[in-house]
């Protein structure tokens, strides 16, 4: 049976050598969240641990000042809900 080879994942962050995730940057927290604006685990985004937490707290932030969905509604699916 032969193995597959997969690309090595990167961390984004790091390779950009960002100093600070911001909460207010959204374009930069879309790369860590799903269609649905899950948060998307470490093993299919490539970050390292530590930016991972970052990137955790940022969304959590970004969620509880409203300037990324909780959830999707479904029946009604916007196209995108960043610009209203």
């Amino acid at each position: 049976m032969e193995r597959r080879k997969y690309s090595k994942r990167y961390c984004k962050y790091t390779e950009a050598k960002i100093d600070y995730i911001d909460y207010k940057e959204i374009e930069l927290l879309k790369h860590s969240l799903s269609e649905r604006y899950k948060i998307m685990p470490r093993r299919l985004t490539g970050n390292s641990k530590k930016w991972q937490e970052r990137v955790e707290v940022a969304i959590k932030r970004a969620r509880h000042m409203a300037l990324i969905p909780y959830i999707i509604d479904t029946k009604k699916v916007i196209e995108n809900p960043f610009k209203l």
